[in-house]
């Protein structure tokens, strides 16, 4: 993004280069992009000024089409396809809104699209605020379980002190534990164009770590960014203790408030012992109430505890497909649900990593 409100299509088409080699290697690549209200400026007339709230949503809304179709334009040149997808906190927060839009991530990777996301500006309830972005994209990368989540910034890393003030400043390259010394460190963006100061892009790492993802701060401004990180270009890597999928499971098994528990027979018990997702057709019994999202208990029929897992279904639509086909389902609830009443990726066994 320029200061004056443009694209720019040259960095744009060379970040899109570096994106497609990554995506034909089969890696997953989920984009969170800022620039809709700068590029909606110029759309709306609104200037360089100081802008209120409602006219900050206005050239948001105005410029998301625009920024959607810059992305669009710059990767189908390597037929890659992309989606929009606009977040609020609350959509992160909100069991079932983080549940729904997991599962259209879910979907899009699945079908080799790349969601583009953008924080949801023309609905916002409070001033926007710069690094936001950096914050919004630790929430998707803990939400999606990624394994590396790359800032872009106007600086290559964290340095001990602010190198633009101090010359002394010492350039750290990885840091392994979050520490009240490292957040220390943070100190404001040098630049009005980064999306967020150093502080903010240290919360993102204290939320991508904790999840088990790695997070890495690197300079954007290169005509290839991506690869030159990938070259092992100066950047600082924050490195995460466990995987995601490990921290989220530990996470998942550890949880000692459940809000009910499935009953389940022989066969499920034993398809679960093999990492395969839990099917309403092995469900034998119900017990308590529990809402979409929340941790259960997975029991086999002697009481023993299997399981903890994330249910896909409340209780009462549970009780309604226990026992039944995948098939069955949409006849029963009236609607197409998911497959599985826990699946693989939400289910822990008990004392087991």
């Amino acid at each position: 993004m320029r200061r004056g409100g443009a694209a720019r299509a040259k960095w744009l088409r060379a970040l899109a280069a570096d994106i497609a080699t990554l995506h034909a290697a089969g890696t997953e690549i989920v984009l969170v992009s800022s620039g809709a209200v700068a590029l909606g400026r110029n759309r709306t007339g609104l200037g360089h000024g100081k802008l209120s709230l409602e006219e900050k949503q206005a050239a948001a809304a105005a410029g998301q089409p625009l920024l959607i179709n810059a992305w669009a334009q710059a990767l189908e040149k390597y037929d890659i396809h992309v989606a929009q997808l606009l977040l609020t906190l609350e959509d992160s927060e909100r069991r079932n809104r983080y549940l729904n839009a997991r599962a259209t991530f879910t979907t899009l990777l699945k079908h080799k699209l790349i969601p583009i996301v953008n924080e949801n500006d023309t609905v916002a309830t409070a001033e926007l605020k710069f690094g936001d972005n950096d914050r919004l994209a630790a929430r998707v990368a803990v939400m999606i379980g990624a394994d590396t989540l790359i800032l872009f910034s106007d600086i290559d890393g964290l340095y001990t002190k602010n190198p633009s003030i101090h010359k002394d400043a010492t350039h750290l390259p990885r840091v392994d534990k979050m520490t009240a010394a490292i957040m220390a460190m943070g100190g404001d963006a040098a630049s009005g164009l980064s999306s967020g100061g150093m502080r903010t892009k240290l919360e993102a790492a204290q939320m991508a770590m904790a999840a088990g993802c790695n997070m890495v701060i690197a300079r954007g401004d290169a005509q290839h960014p991506l690869k030159e990180l990938i070259d092992g270009g100066r950047a600082t890597w924050f490195m995460a203790g466990t995987k995601p999928q490990l921290a989220r499971k530990h996470w998942i098994a550890s949880s000692v408030l459940a809000r009910g528990a499935v009953i389940i027979d022989e066969g499920a018990a034993g398809a679960l012992a093999k990492g395969k997702s839990l099917l309403p057709a092995g469900v034998k019994r119900i017990e308590g109430s529990f809402e979409r999202g929340d941790t259960i208990a997975v029991k086999d029929l002697h009481g023993a505890i299997l399981a903890r897992g994330i249910a896909g279904y409340d209780s009462a639509e549970a009780k309604q497909i226990l026992g039944q086909k995948t098939s069955q389902i949409e006849a029963i609830l009236g609607y197409a649900g998911r497959d599985t009443l826990i699946h693989r990726d939400d289910l822990a066994m008990v004392g087991v990593e």
